[in-house]
């Protein structure tokens, strides 16, 4: 009878660890069959490792690439297809970010219950206008960085472009070692963090705006260079007497420095958590990088050098973007998105766009603020080129990279218009000046998203 009953128990385990293994097996394959059925040993979407269905689309129906006679053709324009490397890949999966790889389940028409498809696949309609990528990259003109356009009301991400890039229809063999190609699979909106240098002064201001109650009133004085903590602050020039508005409009150092040894680290601290710097965004699935800084009480030169963007700050271009849709917006912005629509081959919809809220990350009396400065900004320093009309709000930022390098060129900030409410970041690797090399950038590419309806 004790054996029959030892052998009941076992049996009973064995019956509760097959459902257990069942249970988890189903979940997993719910969660993760899209990818199982993706992987490139599947011959039905895979030819030679390469997959061959689905075609990927711009938000104007543009097709980026698509499947012709077994083998991946892409855009027959070679700006587009080396604007839009980073955001569509390339048929050998080398761009992580490159939705040939990261959607590939929904290119191939995976459900649980029928499978992957053996057909054509499906249409992805992606988010970006890919003239406007095109314009971007050819603005670039060759050089390292990156170029985002969002709208800060949809979450619709218009352009990204990261360079260096390939043309993917005939792609370079790259060394390792070569600086041609340094970098040229990553994604630098998305996926990389950078010095922001004086783009971060819009941080430092939101802050003292909430903290600081006579802000507006005060007058700062600035001979050139000034020390806090041990630490020497150098500016441009001597600047004299100050209010807020002309340290913000000449990117005071001495100004910026003082505000943040004023400040603290535990308010800096709070303010790039909660205006998102510190966190990732998904970007339908695709997790952006996460910026990182050091504030130190104890450090009050190396707070101060951080609260101008300096010292330790490094951040992520699109959650920068996105800490300006908030600016434009009244203090809270949509969450960046690139997939519009997927289609079957019936042409049924089967993605619903949904807009998505950051939250709040401002009072709407600080972004209102902030955008003011920023607008005086471009109508008392940097000009507004072809934009004349559409409220261009935008800071600049030289950041300081270390040894002989010239520093990087940054441009960031938006349109203050209800019909093309756009946010946008420019990055140039050793640009030198951001006003002038990152702004004439971010102008072109603008006036671009406006004559195409943007």
């Amino acid at each position: 009878m004790k054996k029959i009953e030892k052998r009941a128990v076992f049996c009973l385990l064995l019956a509760g660890m097959l459902m257990l293994g069942l249970v988890v097996f189903s979940v997993k394959f719910f969660v993760n069959g899209g990818q199982w059925a993706s992987f490139p040993a599947n011959r039905h979407l895979y030819t030679n490792g390469v997959m061959t269905a689905g075609r990927i689309l711009d938000r104007n129906g543009q097709v980026l690439v698509e499947t012709q006679d077994g083998q991946r053709v892409y855009n027959e324009s070679n700006g587009i297809r080396k604007g839009t490397l980073h955001a569509v890949g390339d048929s050998a999966g080398r761009i992580g970010t490159g939705a040939q790889s990261r959607f590939a389940s929904k290119l191939s028409g995976y459900n649980p219950i029928t499978g992957a498809s053996s057909g054509s696949g499906r249409d992805l309609t992606l988010t970006l206008d890919a003239d406007v990528c095109s314009a971007a990259y050819y603005a670039l003109d060759g050089r390292k960085g990156t170029v985002g356009v969002y709208n800060y009301k949809t979450g619709e991400i218009i352009c990204m472009v990261s360079t260096p890039t390939y043309d993917p229809q005939d792609p370079p063999e790259i060394a390792d070692d070569d600086p041609q190609y340094e970098g040229v699979y990553v994604n630098r909106l998305l996926s990389a963090t950078f010095v922001p240098g004086s783009i971060f002064k819009t941080v430092t201001t939101a802050a003292a705006i909430d903290h600081i109650g006579d802000l507006q009133q005060r007058t700062f004085h600035c001979d050139g260079e000034m020390e806090i903590g041990g630490a020497k602050i150098t500016c441009t020039q001597a600047h004299g007497d100050l209010t807020i508005g002309q340290a913000f409009t000449v990117s005071c150092n001495c100004v910026y420095g003082q505000l943040a040894a004023e400040l603290g680290a535990d308010v800096m601290e709070e303010y790039v958590e909660k205006l998102g710097l510190t966190d990732s965004y998904s970007v339908n699935g695709i997790q952006t990088g996460k910026g990182s800084f050091r504030f130190d009480d104890e450090d009050k030169g190396s707070l101060a050098w951080a609260g101008i963007g300096q010292s330790e700050d490094l951040v992520n271009p699109c959650s920068m973007m996105v800490f300006m849709g908030a600016v434009a917006n009244g203090g809270k912005a949509a969450m960046p998105q690139e997939i519009l629509k997927l289609e079957t081959e019936g042409g049924f919809n089967t993605h619903f766009y949904r807009t998505r809220s950051t939250g709040r990350m401002l009072s709407e009396e600080t972004a209102d603020t902030l955008a003011d400065m920023m607008r005086d900004n471009v109508l008392n320093n940097y000009g507004e080129g072809d934009l004349g009309g559409l409220e261009l709000c935008a800071k600049s930022g030289t950041a300081e990279v270390g040894g002989d390098q010239t520093p990087n060129a940054w441009f960031t900030g938006f349109l203050r218009s209800e019909e093309h409410p756009l946010a946008f970041i420019v990055l140039v690797e050793n640009g030198g000046s951001g006003s002038r090399v990152a702004g004439s950038i971010a102008k072109q590419v603008l006036a671009k998203a406006v004559e195409n309806g943007n």
